[in-house]
């Protein structure tokens, strides 16, 4: 079964995503945790994201892979704090526009999932990776909010104001994206979470789960 989430930055899916992982034992699958893998690794390398090439080299020289976690694997390290560091934060929304770059992506995520119980999230799970998946959900925020549960969610030297312009940023880049850009889905079930908790949210998202597997 393929469970796909979408949503802007900071809108909590992956957090709920997360915890449905948890909960049922299904594989965790983040897309954007492999766009930050090779943020990370470019920049490692000093690739500036002018240089589209050298990023699109430096992602097809990358073996990704997701552990039995769900946390990423880069060339057989495992990674973790490394990727939401301030750096990676500034340039993988330019990353992931790379549409070479997300052919790469997607076919790490449809050859991981395959077979498999998985909950997908990212922002073109439900449109262009797994349209055909078995339930979609498409999460959001205020932009507002999305900032003030990033800045209250993480130890970090930006300031609420820095994290509210880099989303409104990343807003912009994935909506007009000309490949697996930002959109919602006819088919997907649309929560805006700016009022509910997680488990409010959860139960929601548990309960249409359980729905179509009747």
């Amino acid at each position: 079964m393929i469970i796909a989430m979408d949503g802007p930055a900071g809108c909590g899916k992956s957090t709920i995503a997360k915890l449905l992982s948890q909960r049922t034992g299904f594989l965790y699958l983040n897309s954007g945790s492999l766009y930050r893998a090779i943020s990370y690794a470019a920049l490692g390398r000093s690739i500036g994201i002018e240089d589209t090439k050298g990023l699109i080299d430096c992602a097809r020289s990358l073996s990704l892979s997701y552990g039995a976690d769900g946390a990423i694997l880069l060339d057989g390290a495992r990674l973790n704090e490394e990727l939401r560091s301030a750096p990676v934060d500034a340039v993988v929304a330019q990353v992931s526009a790379v549409s070479e770059i997300r052919a790469i992506v997607d076919d790490v995520l449809r050859t991981t999932a395959k077979g498999r119980d998985v909950v997908v999230e990212g922002r073109d799970m439900t449109t262009v990776v797994f349209p055909d998946a078995d339930v979609k959900f498409y999460i959001d925020a205020s932009v507002e909010e999305r900032a003030k549960r990033r800045f209250e969610q993480r130890s970090t030297s930006l300031s609420y104001e820095a994290i509210l312009d880099n989303i409104r940023m990343r807003d912009e880049i994935d909506r007009n994206k000309a490949i697996g850009a930002l959109k919602i889905a006819d088919d997907v079930l649309y929560l805006d979470t700016s009022d509910l908790t997680i488990e409010q949210v959860y139960e929601i998202v548990y309960s249409k789960i359980l729905h179509v597997r009747e």
